[in-house]
């Protein structure tokens, strides 16, 4: 690809980027720290920068992020606060940067598909929740409060002791925010209705009474941050919080990126690098951490901005970063106007975006155990918190589906008498009878095990029988164990038994772990039914 032909996509790509981040990056700075809100710019401008040198993904475009943000938060909030537990806040942020190097050295990437539907629609609906919550308060003009149940306890009272000033300024802003794409999806609704909301607090006079009072976001530093060297001053006893704090928002944000690279991937026909991605933003928050940012990961918003506004390579988001450092160190001393409740309508946006509420109601719908998952993530991720919600749903998810694969397994496996099968195949009147068939449909495993057990033991008045395995394309050690169980029930009765169309992955495995020839000789192993059959003949026909 010509540099020169992308290099003009590339800027327009990236300017436009840096436009929908300003008011986004100012807002989520805002709800992990109300001292100062400028941490968001910093993620937005050193996390860009050094994933998109990386480039695993080579128009994503990384931000601070809701879910990322919502984690920080409460990072932040249970170390006491950005001032007296800086030290275990920045070591948890760094911490999370390197657990995503490591997810990508490890190849983590590959794995996140296997999280099902109503897992990734719960957790995000319930991130949504919790950013509209947190914003509840500051929405009307109230102090905001730092626990759900306490907002939950005390939802009414922003209503009751509302103020004016901070209920236009958010309404305005909501709906800018909302009505700008109907006028046009190529105008930054975010930063239109930032500026909009801005002028408008002009003309609202704190003076007209204590309703009509607000805060704006306050003084933000237009020169770059330093490095916090009170990362030297940890207290080692809150390494294991630090860890899990650490952990979690590594895996939030490998979830978050993937997804995002998915998107990108779907628009431009181009296949990303899931794990060089990952080690890229495991070194930009790694970074962002030690210079006093908030987590962040890969931006839907800003990475769809991107490429359709012609950024086709990494040197878009190089460009977003560059664009953002210049608003810092040129703009940000003229961003103390801000009014807080035109950030916190910002967010209640944001949270509004990231419910899937398509998903969720289809899956409600459903009544089954996808909508069981689906609230019960939604709650934990509310109530408890992601690592446990994504964790509980994960299991719960694949206990289910192995459930649901054991009842298909039963349902679709056939027995009965091997006169069944006259019609394939010429079995003598001798011992059609006495042979009886088993037909194992599907994979054998944990799921279908006992079933297959309690079939198998049911079988009685017989001298053989077959197990075909012909249509079994998976086997795990709880098959394995059973079927050994089976065969030595079988010998224990004097049953005859035989297996036919093992597949040859299957049949090393037996090989390996001694079922073959310890439990089942290996000439009672046979390719096809017609070969197990002549063998039985023989044995039944010539008793010893």
């Amino acid at each position: 690809m010509n540099f020169k032909n992308t290099i003009k996509g590339d800027f327009t790509g990236g300017l436009t980027a840096a436009i929908i981040a300003l008011p986004m990056a100012l807002a989520f700075g805002l709800q992990c720290n109300p001292d100062h809100p400028e941490i968001g710019l910093y993620t937005a401008i050193f996390l860009a920068i050094i994933a998109s040198i990386v480039a695993g993904t080579k128009t994503l475009i990384s931000d601070p992020t809701g879910p990322m943000t919502i984690i920080a938060a409460g990072v932040i909030a249970s170390a006491g606060g950005a001032e007296s537990g800086l030290a275990t806040i920045i070591v948890s942020f760094a911490l999370a940067g390197i657990f995503q190097i490591l997810f990508g050295i490890i190849k983590v990437a590959q794995y996140v598909k296997y999280i099902s539907y109503p897992v990734l629609s719960g957790f995000m609906g319930g991130i949504g929740i919790i950013i509209i919550l947190f914003q509840w308060n500051s929405f009307f003009g109230d102090p905001p409060r730092k626990e759900i149940f306490d907002i939950l306890g005390h939802l009414p009272d922003p209503i009751i002791h509302h103020h004016w000033s901070a209920i236009i300024l958010g309404i305005s802003t909501l709906g800018l925010i909302y009505i700008i794409p109907l006028i046009s999806k190529k105008l930054p609704a975010g930063l239109i209705a930032l500026v909009v909301g801005t002028i408008i607090s002009f003309f609202l006079d704190p003076n007209w009474g204590k309703d009509w009072e607000f805060e704006t976001i306050g003084y933000i530093p237009n020169n770059l941050p330093t490095f916090k060297m009170e990362i030297f001053n940890f207290d080692w006893s809150n390494l294991s919080i630090a860890i899990v704090s650490g952990l979690t928002l590594a895996g939030l944000g490998t979830i978050d990126t993937l997804l995002t690279s998915v998107v990108a991937d779907n628009l431009t026909k181009t296949k990303h690098n899931g794990n060089r991605e990952l080690i890229g933003q495991g070194l930009g928050n790694f970074i962002t951490a030690l210079f006093g940012g908030i987590p962040g990961a890969g931006s839907t918003t800003g990475t769809v901005a991107n490429i359709n506004s012609n950024g086709t390579t990494n040197l878009s988001g190089i460009f977003k970063g560059i664009f953002l450092l210049i608003v810092l160190l040129g703009l940000g001393q003229f961003l103390d106007v801000v009014p807080k409740p035109v950030l916190s309508a910002l967010l209640i946006s944001v949270g509004i975006g990231i419910i899937d509420f398509k998903g969720m109601k289809r899956l409600l719908s459903l009544k089954n155990s996808d909508s069981l998952v689906l609230l019960l993530v939604i709650s934990l991720t509310i109530f408890a918190n992601l690592l446990v919600a994504v964790g509980v749903g994960m299991v719960l998810s694949s206990f289910f589906f192995m459930q649901r694969m054991g009842e298909i397994v039963d349902q679709q496996s056939k027995q009965g008498n091997i006169s069944d099968m006259e019609k394939k195949l010429k079995i003598p009147e001798s011992i059609k009878d006495r042979i009886f068939e088993y037909e194992l449909d599907g994979p054998l495993f944990y799921g279908f095990s006992d079933q297959f057990k309690e079939q198998a033991e049911a079988i009685v008045g017989k001298d053989a029988v077959i197990i075909n395995m012909s249509s079994v394309p998976y086997i795990d050690a709880s098959g394995i164990y059973v079927l050994e169980e089976v065969i030595q029930h079988f010998k224990h009765k004097k049953i005859e038994v035989v297996l036919v169309g093992v597949k040859d992955h299957i049949f090393k495995q037996f090989e390996e772990l001694k079922v073959i020839p310890k439990t089942l000789p290996e000439e009672k192993a046979y390719n096809s039914v017609r070969s197990g059959l002549k063998y039985l003949k023989y044995q039944l026909e010539n008793p010893s």
